[in-house]
């Protein structure tokens, strides 16, 4: 639990999630002061608590998203584990899960039946495909929902095969998308309603996504049809990744900014060119366009060069960063977007910082992240008000677990 006050303190939050998707919604909640109890199962928690990098027994992949979250580990398979939850679906302003569709429903614990215990609670369930469709009781994680979305088809070169991005854009962008759907029902049920079920999928997250790709297919008939472009896009020049003396460099101009680039690369004429002066123009000329300004760079001294030129002029323009340039880039620093944390056990590492800032609240508020089952005894007697005797007692009949270790 955060040890400051936040936008979210006072909050309480129920998390069955494992992984990435639902841990970044609230792991977010968390950094926005929300008192986030993370219900994990014996022997091995949450599954992330398996994934390297390791360090004393720990995750750093479980540190990142769990930071800020207490640990309750429960049998679910006792009925006095379940009657634990139950007890606790009272206490809650939230409740969020991230197992296939039906499974939470199986256990005891769905809408129905936490709505019937706590009409005020929010409850949201993140899945691969929605809970319900054709595709809602298929497996699936990030790349099949971005598979199924038409996504993967528009990474990669034209004449390859498509492309996977090496990062959880789906799982992180669906949890995002379903915090802010969490913040939106509370604020509905702190106007005087009750609570809402919300049901948020990574597929319908990804597809969101498509800012030009839908729409032109609908309103050209079927006539066009997206494609991935490699290094340039297709409705846009320029726009893309020309090559560098030691970067690749992304360049985009719109209409506004083609004089600019005219200027930059020594060929202010080209504005006014007939051929190249609008947009549609140009995308008819791509190669043309291309060609010229890569044979600029070609001609630079260096990257630097290259940025400054541009930079000069207002062209949006950057390096391709490998991960380790980003993680050192003065900038993420300054911002705390690269943020140090320290585990007692892991030590110190470097994790993503938290992307929302409000002026009235810190960012990056100091959390740490339990051991499966730390908050057991903590959050049975604060919360649930339960003796240090029954606490014991159900330790000693395996209905609750820790392990200092992981």
């Amino acid at each position: 639990m955060s040890p400051m006050k936040h936008i979210l303190t006072g909050f309480k939050v129920l998390d069955f999630s494992h992984v990435l998707a639902g841990p970044s919604a609230t792991r977010i909640m968390a950094e926005m002061g929300a008192d986030v109890i993370k219900v994990e199962t014996p022997t091995l928690g949450d599954l992330s608590r398996l994934l390297p990098v390791f360090k004393n027994g720990r995750s750093a992949y479980y540190l990142q998203q769990n930071r800020g979250k207490r640990s309750i580990c429960v049998n679910l398979k006792e009925e006095e584990g379940k009657a634990i939850i139950r007890e606790l679906l009272k206490q809650v302003d939230v409740v969020m899960e991230n197992f296939a569709p039906g499974v939470i429903g199986r256990l005891g614990f769905g809408w129905e039946q936490v709505h019937a215990l706590n009409p005020r609670a929010v409850m949201c369930s993140i899945s691969a495909f929605g809970q319900q469709g054709p595709l809602a009781n298929l497996p699936g994680y990030d790349y099949i929902a971005q598979a199924y979305s038409g996504v993967t088809s528009m990474i990669g070169e034209p004449d390859g095969a498509p492309s996977l991005p090496m990062l959880g854009i789906g799982d992180v962008m669906t949890g995002v998308h379903a915090a802010c759907a969490i913040g939106y029902a509370l604020l509905h049920r702190e106007r005087g309603g009750l609570g809402q079920y919300l049901d948020i999928s990574l597929l319908d997250s990804y597809f969101h996504c498509h800012e030009i790709n839908v729409q032109v297919y609908s309103a050209s008939g079927g006539q066009t049809v997206p494609t991935r472009c490699g290094h340039h896009h297709f409705a846009v020049t320029p726009l893309g990744l020309f090559k560098a003396r030691e970067h690749y460099i992304c360049i985009i101009a719109l209409d506004q900014q083609w004089p600019g680039v005219c200027r930059a690369i020594g060929r202010p004429e080209l504005a006014a060119d007939e051929r190249y002066d609008k947009n549609l123009k140009r995308v008819e000329r791509s190669a043309e366009v291309n060609a010229m300004i890569q044979a600029w760079m070609d001609s630079m001294p260096s990257d630097d060069a290259i940025l400054k030129a541009l930079e000069a002029e207002r062209i949006p323009v950057a390096p391709v960063r490998t991960i380790a340039e980003a993680v050192n880039e003065p900038h993420l620093r300054d911002r705390g977007t690269v943020r140090a944390i320290t585990d007692p056990k892991f030590g110190s590492l470097e994790v993503p910082g938290m992307p929302l800032r409000f002026s009235g609240f810190p960012n990056n508020i100091p959390l740490d992240a339990a051991y499966l089952g730390e908050h057991n005894a903590e959050i049975l007697s604060s919360v649930l008000g339960y003796s240090a005797e029954r606490i014991d007692t159900l330790a000693q009949n395996g209905v609750l677990y820790a392990n200092p270790e992981t």
